[in-house]
Order: C-alpha cells, then structure tokens, then sequence
C-alpha cells in the first residue's frame, strides 16, 4: 500500500535506478515503508556535512545537488529530476551528505528514513545492490565534474554542462530544443567553475553564431551539431 498521492508513482517508479529488477510486489513492500514531502522552490532537502537520515525519490520536480569546495567555491554537481535518488548515502551507517540538495522546481517526493531503508535493503538483497550501485555512481559522478575543473578550458565545460541538462530536462520547441527549467548564467557558472561574466561572454558569442538563444533563466539549444564539436573538443568539418 503506497502513501496518499495525487499520482500513480509505480510508472515512474519501475525506472528508477534503486528499483531496478524489483518485483512489483517488492516495489508495493518498499514503497509501503515510505512517506510523501513536498518542498517549495529554493528550500533545502539537506545540507552538505550534516548526517545523512532521509533518502528521497523524486516523483515531480527537480533539484539541484551543490557542494562547496574547500577552498569555499560552490559548485552545482548536478541537477536531479523525476525518478532520480537523492541521499542514497544513507545505506551506509554514520554517513554524512556529500552534498547540499535545493529545490529547482516545486518538488514532491518520497522519503525513507536511514534505518527503515536500511531494513528494507536487509530484506530484499537486490535493493541494496541497487543502493550500493547508485552511491558508486554519484562518487564518480563527482570526480567527474572536478576532472572536468581541472583539465578543459572554461567553453569545452560549458557546453558539457548544457548538453547534460538537454540530456536530463530537454524539450522540443518550435526553435530548437529548451532546457526546460529554470536555469540562470550565474547556475552554468556554478557547474562549471568560472564567472558569471566568462558565461555570459561565452553565450553571447554562442547566440551571435546562432548555437542556443538564452534569456532570463531560460537557455534554448538551436544547433546540437556544433555544441557537441566543442564539448568534445573534435576538429571543425
């Protein structure tokens, strides 16, 4: 028996990576365990450091997943929507968040406690292989964006970043493809490790060479073609 929710989540839910080749049975058992939340735009989920006591799915919505560097430079990771898991950390004891989780869009979720997913992972052994698979992804995920930080010149990054989020929220539209959620230039700065100004430097010459149109947290890819030239860093046709 699933929490009151004004959605049928198993669709959605069947894709999910922590239920992945869990019977519909077992599916309704987890799921049974579990509460509902949601959260408005801006407000934080968790906060990086603090310990980790609630894992979440996201049934509707998005969120952005931020780390501060040691040096005290924030970095936007990733941004996470429907069917994504946030805090899968919790499956192991006496862990903290590697990251802080904001709400990008008005969220609805479904939420574990630490100990109750925990009993749940003990009694079905695939759900905890999911879990561990799910905690290795988001570490290289990591590693991944500072890899990038360290070794690819600032518009390489860029165009990285927007054609990940193309890949996790795009959308066709009549003049190419939108990024369908609110992003700003101080975000892609954020992902990326640079300036507001170098962002908006590089997507004033992108728009001038007709790549993406961008506007007040809005960006529009119009030529994929040539964004993916550079964030692979292949040799002009």
């Amino acid at each position: 028996m699933l929490p009151n929710l004004p959605l049928d989540p198993y669709p959605l839910l069947t894709k999910a990576a922590l239920f992945r080749n869990i019977s519909r049975q077992e599916m309704e058992q987890v799921c049974a365990a579990a509460f509902p939340r949601e959260f408005p735009r801006d407000q934080y989920l968790f906060y990086q450091d603090e310990p980790a006591t609630i894992f979440y799915i996201i049934l509707q919505g998005r969120v952005r997943l931020i780390q501060v560097t040691p040096e005290g430079h924030q970095i936007i990771v990733a941004v996470m929507g429907p069917g994504d898991g946030l805090g899968i950390i919790v499956a192991l004891s006496n862990m903290n968040y590697p990251v802080s989780a904001v709400v990008v869009e008005d969220c609805l979720l479904l939420g574990w406690q630490a100990d109750v997913i925990q009993d749940q992972m003990l009694q079905i052994p695939q759900l905890a292989l999911n879990g561990m698979r799910m905690v290795a992804h988001h570490f290289v995920d990591i590693q991944d964006r500072y890899r990038e930080l360290a070794t690819e010149r600032v518009e390489r990054r860029i165009a990285r970043a927007v054609l990940r989020l193309v890949r996790q929220a795009g959308q066709r539209v009549a003049d190419g493809i939108l990024i369908d959620m609110p992003l700003s230039r101080q975000d892609l700065a954020q992902m990326t490790g640079t300036t507001l100004y170098t962002v908006s430097r590089v997507l004033s010459d992108w728009e001038q060479k007709g790549l993406v149109s961008s506007g007040r947290e809005r960006v529009v890819l119009r030529n994929s073609h040539q964004l993916v030239i550079i964030a692979e860093d292949l040799p002009e046709p």
